[in-house]
């Protein structure tokens, strides 16, 4: 296995349409799904699409370890998970804001608005089917990942700019709040 580089923010790769994946048992699949998820461990990330490792196809690794699960109590941790053309469906109005960040775009992060409920569908690289339904932290990163296999990058979901800023400074803001009570 190896580390793959990551696709920073600007290269198009990011900015393009998937394609789908023709054959998720094809040896290739399987060698990039493996890098994958050993960068993503490293990184260490929740999440990582194939374009960000500059491969325009229509899949993607997360996982939710435990000490990330929302107070939802539908929400709960999940493992390496690999999800090829997957379908993603929002179930219901509700949205939740919540801080996210990317690792193409490091040093960053942002409160977005997403869906609190999904269903989403793929397959592993054995064409087994993986369907589930997600709350909280688990259906915020599924449906980050899934935008970038259309394109989007978190930053274009936003809808507060006010809630925009390096990790450091937001850091710092935070900590200044807390010892202030402002």
């Amino acid at each position: 296995m190896a580390i793959l580089k990551i696709a920073r923010m600007g290269h198009p790769v990011l900015l393009r349409q998937c394609e789908p994946v023709a054959e998720p048992g094809a040896p290739e699949i399987r060698r990039l799904v493996a890098d994958m998820m050993e960068t993503m461990e490293d990184a260490p990330g929740v999440g990582l699409a194939a374009p960000q490792v500059y491969q325009p196809l229509r899949l993607f690794v997360f996982r939710v370890p435990g000490g990330r699960v929302s107070s939802d109590p539908q929400d709960a941790p999940q493992p390496n998970t690999v999800l090829i053309n997957p379908t993603l469906e929002l179930v219901g109005d509700e949205r939740e804001i919540g801080w996210e960040g990317c690792l193409s775009i490091p040093d960053l992060r942002a409160a977005v608005p997403r869906a609190r409920h999904i269903r989403y569908r793929g397959v592993d690289c054995d064409g087994n089917v993986i369907e589930r339904e997600a709350f909280g932290f688990h259906a915020r990163v599924v449906q980050h990942e899934y935008d970038h296999l259309d394109g989007i990058l978190y930053p274009m979901r936003m809808t507060d700019f006010r809630y925009f800023g390096f990790n450091e400074e937001l850091n710092r803001a935070a900590a200044t709040q807390a010892q202030t009570g402002a």
